[in-house]
Formats: C-alpha cells, sequence, structure tokens
C-alpha cells in the first residue's frame, strides 16, 4: 500500500553511499515515466514510487512489490520531504512542469538529493536554470531539467557537433518524426504553455508565436528534403547555458505538426514487449561557423520512451560521481557528450553518426 506519512521512510543511514539509495520517481504512473521506472528496474536501481494518486500508485506499483510507494502532491512541502527521504535523486516526470519543476526541484535540494525532470516546457526550465542553480551548486548537487527527448538529446547532439570550436554563428536542431501521436500530458501541457513559447535569438530568450511560414530542410536519408516549421523546445532554453551562440533555432517536419494540432490524433500504444510505439524519429544538430558547418545525428523509436535511457543514464553517471558540474546544468555540460550518446546505442539510438567541416550549402534545401 502507498504510505502517506512518516511511516517506513527511507533516510540517508540506509546506505553509506549514494550510489546504492534508491531513485524517487514522481509522477511514476505516468506514460513517460513507466518507461523511466522500467529503465531503473532494468538496470538494478532500487525505485520509490512518488505521486500525487494513491490509487494510481497502488495499481502501478503492483508490477514493483518492492518498491515504496508515497502520496506527495506538488504544493505540499512536507508531503514532498516524507517522499524524499532518504533518496539519492528524484526523477520529475509528472507535468505540467510550470506546476511541479520548483517545488519538486526544492524538496529534492531538502533531501539532499539530485533532482532530474523530463520537460519540455520551455519556461520551467529556464526557471530552474535562474533562480536554483546557485542554491544546488553549494550543495554538490544536480539538477539537471529536460533530460528527455527535447532538451537533452538535442543538446548532447549540439555539443558533439560543435567539438573544439569555442563558438558558433548558429546551431539548428531538426527534429524528422513520422508521427507524433501524443500522451494526454503532452496535451495538457499544450494547453498550459499555450501564449509561453520562446526562441534565442540575437544572445537571448524572447517570446515566439508559430506561424504559418513553411521552409525546407535537407535530413539525412532516409527522409531527405522536408517541409518545416520553427519549433519551439527546451533545447533552445538548455544550449546556450554553456555552448557560445547568439541563436539556436528549432524545426521540424509538417507530418508530426499536424499530428499534435489535430484533437482527433490517438495516444500511442505499445508495439513491442518494451511498451514502445512504432513511432520513429531523427534528430540532427547542425552548427554553423562562418562558411562552415558540423553535424551530428541520431535515429531511434518511440519519442517517448528514448527519455528514459536518457535520464536514466544521467541518474547513473551523478550516482556515479562522473559528472562535470554542479548546479543546474544541460546534458553536454555535465556529461561526455559522445561517450553519452554511444552508451545509448544501438539498444536506445539506433543511428549515431557525425560530419565535420561541411560547406554552409548543403544544410538546407
Amino acid at each position: 500500500m502507498t504510505e502517506n506519512s512518516a511511516s517506513n521512510p527511507l533516510t540517508a543511514e540506509t546506505s553509506s553511499t549514494s550510489s546504492a539509495r534508491p531513485v524517487a520517481v514522481y509522477g511514476a504512473y505516468g506514460h513517460t515515466a513507466r518507461f523511466v521506472v522500467a529503465e531503473l528496474h532494468r538496470r538494478g536501481r532500487p525505485v520509490v514510487l512518488v505521486g500525487r494518486d494513491g490509487a494510481k500508485l497502488d495499481a502501478f506499483g503492483a508490477d514493483y512489490p518492492n518498491a515504496p510507494r508515497r502520496v506527495a502532491a506538488a504544493d505540499d512541502a512536507e508531503a514532498l520531504d516524507r517522499a524524499f527521504a532518504g533518496v539519492a535523486a528524484v526523477v520529475n516526470c509528472a507535468g505540467p512542469f510550470s506546476e511541479t519543476t520548483l517545488p519538486v526541484a526544492d524538496a529534492a535540494i531538502r533531501a539532499g538529493a539530485h533532482y532530474l525532470d523530463v520537460a519540455a516546457e520551455q519556461a520551467a526550465t529556464a526557471a530552474l536554470f535562474d533562480t536554483r542553480s546557485e542554491q544546488a551548486a553549494q550543495r554538490g548537487l544536480v539538477l539537471a531539467p529536460s533530460m528527455a527527448f527535447y532538451g537533452g538529446l538535442g543538446d548532447l547532439l549540439a555539443t558533439v557537433a560543435i567539438g573544439d570550436w569555442p563558438s558558433a554563428d548558429e546551431i539548428t536542431i531538426a527534429f524528422g518524426l513520422d508521427s507524433w501521436l501524443p500522451t494526454a500530458g503532452t496535451r495538457l501541457t499544450g494547453e498550459t504553455n499555450a501564449g509561453h513559447h520562446l526562441v534565442y535569438t540575437k544572445g537571448r530568450l524572447s517570446p515566439f508565436s508559430y506561424s504559418t511560414e513553411i521552409s525546407t530542410w535537407e535530413f539525412p536519408a532516409p527522409l531527405g528534403k522536408q517541409q518545416t516549421n520553427e519549433f519551439a523546445t527546451a533545447d533552445q532554453v538548455t544550449i546556450p547555458r554553456h555552448l557560445d551562440t547568439p541563436e539556436v533555432r528549432a524545426v521540424m517536419n509538417l507530418a508530426p505538426l499536424t499530428d499534435i494540432r489535430d484533437p482527433a490524433t490517438p495516444a500511442p500504444s505499445p508495439a513491442d514487449d518494451r511498451g514502445r510505439s512504432e513511432q520513429t524519429y531523427l534528430v540532427e544538430a547542425v552548427v554553423r561557423r562562418g562558411d562552415r558547418e558540423r553535424r551530428a545525428v541520431v535515429a531511434g523509436r518511440d519519442i517517448y520512451a528514448v527519455t528514459a535511457p536518457i535520464v536514466v543514464e544521467a541518474v547513473e553517471r551523478i550516482l556515479a560521481g562522473t559528472h562535470t558540474a554542479t548546479g543546474t546544468v544541460a546534458a553536454g555540460q555535465a556529461f561526455p557528450a559522445e561517450s553519452f550518446l554511444r552508451a545509448l546505442a544501438p539498444e536506445h539510438l539506433t543511428r549515431f553518426e557525425t560530419f565535420t567541416e561541411l560547406p554552409v550549402a548543403t544544410t538546407t534545401g
């Protein structure tokens, strides 16, 4: 049964090192969180299941009978403190992140635990960078927002692509999806985040409004030339925090944008024994400096499922002490980016390639 008080708390004394202590997953019964819990379990990491709905926790927790279950609302600081007592890290999978990021991160800091989330919401990620970094760094803690398909993956790719260049004139993250079947959480995020989109241009974050203007992008095969729209993503918040560039763009091909804008588009459904859907993606980062460019490309299956190995790989590296920075950090700032991506391939990323020193004229069509 769920724990809703101080009964049976895990304390810091249950292990002398953080590497042996459990990881709390907040919003554990959500779509993406289920992949996160499964990946932690696969790696042998003890898990504490935390959420706002006790009945949903109990139903989901039946598959993990050894995992404590703790009920805590994001606006209940005392319940969060009980839920995170003794954990080494907290992975926040509960949106809207505009409501959960700061209170859950604060509770993690009070617990002496690292904090990671899978937020795609730009404002929530920016707020964590702007308001909690120094506090976490003083305690030797890592706060890693947007450690997911949107945010972490593009950030790692951009870091690989820029390589030894000290700066870039422009960084573009291009998303090529065969479809986008949104979860209920994605739908809710779209509703709560309406009118709060940002773009990084001229060296700062500025308001961004989607338009119907169509351009083209020459993706690597098999996608090839695709019609695209400008897109707002967490990558535009994380990348400028550690890579020197005045411009971070994101573009996406039209098929997934059409899906996400259609209220009749169904949610993803399992198509293999891991629960992954059949949806596929290709993402590339293109870094331009003068008349030269560098690229890094990944491909894989199911944008929600791949978030789990991204955030769990980050958890494991942080708990092993191999991260390179504390405070609020972007993926490519905290970890050696190429090593991180290669750790995900080929099991979770079916493709990972880099291309260096290409003429700029080959980038777009």
